[in-house]
Parts: C-alpha cells; sequence; structure tokens
C-alpha cells in the first residue's frame, strides 16, 4: 500500500474514530469461553498466484499463512475447533438455465472455480486441515449463509469465533457480520486478513472493530487460546 494512500486512510481512521466514540460505537464484545477458527477461503485460488481471486501475494506469504500456522498451532494444542471455508460451483455455464452459483456470477467470475477442479478449491497446503478439522464449502460471501456452520458451533458450545482469511471487503466481513448477527463473539484476526485491493484491508478492520467485531493481533489471540488450554482439566 502507497504511503500516501495510507496516511490519507490514517486521516480518516482519525476523524472516524472521534464521531464513533462520540456516538457509543466502537464497543468490546471481548473474548469468551469456548472459541472456534474460521478461516475463510484460504483455497488455492485466493492464496496462489494466476487466479482471477488471486490476493495480495506478499501479505499471503509473509503474513497470513504465518500467522495462520500460529494460530493453528494453538488452537490444536488446546484440542478447539477449526473450520476451514472454501467456495466452489458445480453448475459454472453461465448460460445455464438453473445454477448453483445464484446470480453472484453476474458480478464477479465465480464461475472459475469449478467444484471438478478440486486443486483450485483446496486449503492451502501449508495450511491444510488435520484429522478432526472440518471442511465447509459455501457458495455465497458468508460462511453463515445457507450452511451448516451456525448449527456445528452451537452444538459444540462454541460461543467465540476467530475469523481468518479473505477477502476483508467481502467474505471475510460478512462472515464477521453474520456471526455477531447470530450470537457469537467475532473477533478478527489481524494480520491473518487479506484483500485484493490496496487500502480494502486496513478500512474493513476499522469499520469491522467498530461495529461489528474486535480486531485482535495474532499475538493477542494465541495468548488467549494458550490460556485457555492450560485452564483445561
Amino acid at each position: 500500500m502507497s504511503q500516501d494512500l495510507m496516511a490519507m486512510l490514517e486521516q480518516a481512521f482519525e476523524e472516524s474514530t472521534k464521531l464513533y466514540q462520540e456516538r457509543g460505537f466502537q464497543r468490546r464484545v471481548g473474548f469468551g469461553k469456548r472459541p472456534a477458527l474460521i478461516s475463510v477461503d484460504l483455497a488455492n485460488a485466493w492464496t496462489r498466484p494466476g487466479n482471477p481471486f488471486t490476493c495480495d501475494q506478499e501479505k499471503m506469504d509473509n503474513e497470513i499463512i504465518p500467522g495462520m500456522q500460529r494460530l493453528l498451532k494453538a488452537f490444536r494444542a488446546a484440542n478447539l475447533p477449526v473450520i476451514h471455508v472454501t467456495t466452489a460451483y458445480e453448475i459454472t455455464d453461465r448460460n445455464a438455465p438453473f445454477t448453483d452459483m445464484g446470480l453472484w456470477h453476474n458480478k464477479i467470475p465465480v464461475d472459475v472455480v469449478d467444484l471438478a477442479d478440486k486443486e483450485l478449491w483446496a486449503i492451502d497446503s501449508r495450511i491444510a486441515p488435520v484429522e478432526g478439522e472440518y471442511t465447509l464449502l459455501k457458495k455465497r460471501a458468508s460462511s453463515f449463509h445457507g450452511t451448516e456452520l451456525a448449527g456445528i458451533l452451537r452444538a459444540n458450545g462454541v460461543d467465540t469465533i476467530l475469523v481468518t482469511g479473505v477477502t476483508a471487503c467481502a467474505c471475510v466481513r460478512q462472515t464477521i457480520c453474520d456471526g455477531i448477527a447470530d450470537g457469537f463473539r467475532p473477533i478478527a484476526v489481524k494480520e491473518c486478513i487479506g484483500d485484493r485491493v490496496p487500502g480494502a484491508v486496513a478500512w474493513n478492520l476499522f469499520d469491522i472493530d467498530a461495529k461489528f467485531g474486535d480486531v485482535e493481533s495474532v499475538d493477542r489471540c494465541v495468548d488467549y487460546i494458550e490460556t485457555i488450554g492450560q485452564s483445561k482439566p
């Protein structure tokens, strides 16, 4: 991100913070007692180069993947739920009379993520699921929309969701918005959220922190998970 763009965003954040705080925004939802990790669309079509959905590769390789590796290590050590979310479509012909793409293909190229090409929608091998973790296939932006996610979380006694992945302006944001609407405490893990467009991550994390969830660092989240792990009998 250019220094000029970041300076403009910081100025906008400063002014918006004053307005929000005067009006009672930017409250904290806080960490709960039992968290789950929700990793959104960290699959090859988004994490690797050469796809229309490819995200910022520098951030992906140097921040998001290493941050995810730390989170996964902590969650696995504490034996806490991990859900990997990905997106793919079975009927990708845009002229078909019926398709599982809905109308989204009229806005973005979701037709390239073909369910038949498993490599595209497979979770990145650097953070691949292990036995005991769940991979959820979604069709829309939110990981909750039309899926079993909320039911799985409730059945496992989850009250807090640590959300990571891409993109900040769409699937991550929509997952966080639906998460708080469904009664979960959303925590956006700052270093583990990315996008394709400069400025999108910074602006969306600022706005999420003001209205829909808490933005916390990887360090803070790992400390929280390790504390829970130590407190288990």
